[in-house]
Parts: structure tokens; C-alpha cells; sequence
């Protein structure tokens, strides 16, 4: 099946086989005015110059023609919680009264509170609930995710949220990650040394032996899990053969980015209270710190500094962090937006740091993140644009003419 893309306006492409951008080069977007793309059965296979596209049309089975639109790369998004029970709209309303995200977990709010809803569902109903947020994100763009356990927090329950997200990822031609996050807090009724006990003793094994997760992730964070739980529990996962991805730094600088990097974890998330030590150890080191603008928005709380990242050398990621809680959106158009506007990138960089180094924050940059030879042709045409740097400039107003995931329109 080959398919073609004539009459683009402006193609952001990649002729380097780049697999992430680190400091300066994240401010660069390869673009080739006036394009053609050619797909064939589901691949990239080549693009170029409208006045180089031989006369016969390449022999398509489709052509598509983009009126003058961009086409881009689809939207990887490297952190999600996006399967999940019910909503949590009355919390938002606690925390326009003034309630922080620390005070609503204490009173049982938060993760918990997710948790409780999630044990009253079969799986069945968990699907269906969780599939519209999954076709919404493909609409929107994404072609490459990442979705964690995390609100089950017992065993039963951690794999019927993992079962879940397998079952998404055979319904969907988007590239699904799997995450294991039993510690994402403390479970009902268990001290934490309780907790982590079932973590490293049943619930990561269970998940192993039925290869459900690629990665395993912790909350290692001031009220949750201590560098020394997260140690623990990360050589758990080791042994299951499953990668290392921490969320850190949200509620204190606490001691994750070290563990993480010693891991080797493929990323690092959220890093709103980063120190410069830490930074300057994540630009020596293959982790992917990555960003979470959208949290930061819903609960007006310091924004992680990307644009010191940067700065610094780093290879900085963008993800959407989907849940329930501190950000019930998945729209990473918004993400990116914001990721300009309070974080302070250039457009060209955040979008690198939502298409490329999002991959690599999920191992994926090989196949996805970018259009080039022999990538997955995952990508969306946009209506005609002024140029690339309206995409974050009109932070609401929709873009997307079709959308496409392994050359097929989504």
C-alpha cells in the first residue's frame, strides 16, 4: 500500500536520523517548503521538493493532497495515567478553596481516592471507560504513548489496570507503552514497609511472569516513597526485565534524579523542584528529564525549568501527564503551548521535546518522533499556517486537518 502526500506547504522532517536532541540542537526543526511525503505499507519511504516528485506520481494507491498545510510528526507523549475509574472534579474545587495536592492526599484524596473508584470496576467497564480518552489523544495527534498502572495499588487491582492498558494497545495502531506503578502511593491499609514488601514480593513478580509492563515507575517523592524504597523497588523490576522511569522533584527536591540516573532510568518526570546539582548530573547522563507543564497549570505550582535544561546541554522531553487528578488532558498541543509560554522554549524546541526526545523518553525514537526513512509513518496535516511557530502560539485553536497513524488516516 503506498500512499502520498502531495502539495505541502511545510514538512518538518528529519534527514539526519537524529534519535534525540540535546541542548542547542533542540532550537532546530529540519523543514522542506513546497513537500511531497511517500508512505509505503505504513513506513516512511521518502519525501522532498514538490518539483522532484517524478512525473507518475510514484505509482500511489492513495494521494492526499495537503492545500498548502504542515505536516509534522505525531505527538509522543512519555508519561500518561490515562487509564482510570469515575473523575475527580471535587477535588478541583477543593483546590480553588486552597487545598494543596500534599493537604488532599492526607484528608484520603488524590491517588487514593482514584484507587477506591477503580476497585469497584471490572475490567471490562475500566476499558470502556479509558478507550474514549484513548481515541481523543489519537484525534489530537499523539501516534506513540505511554500509559502507567498506579490506582489499583494491591495486586489484583494493579493487573486489572495493566490487562486494561494491554488490551488497549492490541485495539489501537498507536504505539501503546506499558508502565508498572504500584508505587504510586501507599495502598489502603498497609504501612508503608507493608507496601513495599507486596511491591518486591508479589505484585512485581505477578506482573513479570505475565510480561505486562516494559517499565516500572516510583513515586519517589517528599510523603511517598524514599530513595531507598525507589533502589529497592527499581532492582525488583531489573530482575523482570523491566526499565527504569521515576517521577521526582514534584513536592521536594528528593533525592529520585540521583537514583534515577544510576539506574539508568529512561527518563525522569516532573522536576519542578530540580537543584542545578541534579541538572547538571541528568546533562552527563542518557536520562530523558521530562517536563510536565500541564500539572503545573491545573495546580498552580512552579513550572519545571526546561529552559535551564536546556541551557545546560540537556535533552529535555514534554509529556502530557494525563490523569484524573492534577491533569485531566491529553491534549499535547496545549502541552507544548505551555511549554513556550511558562517554561519559557522556543517553539522548535518544544516541539522536539514532544515529538523526538518524548520517544526516547519512552525507548521509541528508533521507530517514531520524527518523519524519516524507515520510521512508522505516524503524522497529521494541518490546515495552511502562517508558520510552525503558530502551532503553540494559538494555544486553543484547533489545527489538525487529518491525522494519520502507520499512514492510515485515524
Amino acid at each position: 500500500m503506498r500512499l502520498i502526500v502531495v502539495n505541502i506547504g511545510t514538512l518538518v522532517c528529519d534527514r539526519r536520523g537524529r534519535m534525540r536532541l540535546a541542548g542547542w540542537e533542540m532550537s532546530q526543526l529540519d523543514i522542506i517548503e513546497n513537500a511531497y511525503l511517500l508512505v509505503e505499507d505504513g513506513t516512511v519511504a521518502v519525501f522532498g521538493k514538490m518539483d522532484e516528485l517524478p512525473g507518475d506520481g510514484v505509482g500511489a494507491d492513495e494521494t492526499v493532497d495537503a492545500r498548502g498545510g504542515t505536516v509534522l510528526p505525531s505527538w509522543c507523549d512519555p508519561h500518561t495515567h490515562i487509564v482510570y475509574a469515575g473523575s475527580r472534579e471535587g477535588e478541583f474545587v477543593d483546590k480553588i478553596r486552597g487545598l494543596s495536592y500534599a493537604e488532599i492526599a492526607r484528608r484520603g484524596g488524590g491517588i487514593l481516592n482514584s484507587a477506591d473508584l477503580l476497585h469497584t470496576l471490572s475490567e471490562d467497564e475500566l476499558y470502556r471507560q479509558s478507550m474514549p480518552r484513548v481515541r481523543e489523544i489519537m484525534a489530537k495527534g499523539t501516534g506513540c504513548v505511554e500509559i502507567k498502572s498506579g490506582y489499583g495499588l494491591n495486586t489484583a487491582d494493579e493487573l486489572k489496570m495493566l490487562h486494561v492498558i494491554r488490551r488497549i494497545k492490541e485495539s489501537v495502531p498507536m504505539h501503546v507503552s506499558a508502565t508498572f506503578l504500584g508505587a504510586h502511593a501507599v495502598g489502603r491499609n498497609f504501612s508503608k514497609e507493608q507496601y513495599v514488601e507486596l511491591l518486591v514480593n508479589e505484585m512485581i513478580p505477578e506482573v513479570g511472569r505475565e510480561r505486562l509492563a516494559e517499565f516500572i515507575d516510583v513515586f519517589c517523592d517528599e510523603g511517598f516513597f524514599t530513595p531507598d524504597d525507589t533502589e529497592r523497588i527499581l532492582e525488583a523490576g531489573a530482575k523482570w526485565g523491566m526499565r527504569p522511569k521515576i517521577h521526582a522533584d514534584e513536592l521536594a527536591a528528593s533525592g529520585g534524579v540521583e537514583v534515577a540516573v544510576r539506574h539508568r532510568a529512561l527518563s525522569v518526570d516532573h522536576l519542578e523542584r530540580i537543584t542545578d546539582a541534579e541538572i547538571e548530573l541528568l546533562r552527563t547522563s542518557a536520562t530523558i528529564p521530562t517536563g510536565l507543564p500541564g500539572t503545573s497549570f491545573f495546580l498552580n505550582m512552579p513550572y519545571a525549568p526546561l529552559r535551564k535544561m536546556i541551557d545546560a546541554g540537556c535533552a529535555v522531553a514534554v509529556a502530557s501527564d494525563y490523569n484524573p487528578g492534577s491533569t485531566p488532558s491529553g491534549d499535547m498541543k496545549f502541552a507544548v503551548s505551555l511549554a513556550c509560554i511558562k517554561m519559557r522554549l522556543l517553539p522548535a524546541e518544544a516541539i522536539n521535546a514532544a515529538t523526538i526526545n518524548a520517544a526516547c523518553a519512552m525507548g521509541q525514537s528508533g521507530d517514531y518522533g520524527s518523519i524519516a526513512p524507515g520510521k512508522r509513518a505516524n503524522f497529521y496535516i494541518t490546515k495552511p499556517l502562517p508558520s510552525v511557530d503558530f502551532i503553540p502560539y494559538a494555544y486553543t485553536t484547533p489545527i489538525i486537518s487529518r491525522a494519520y497513524i502507520g499512514g492510515r488516516k485515524v
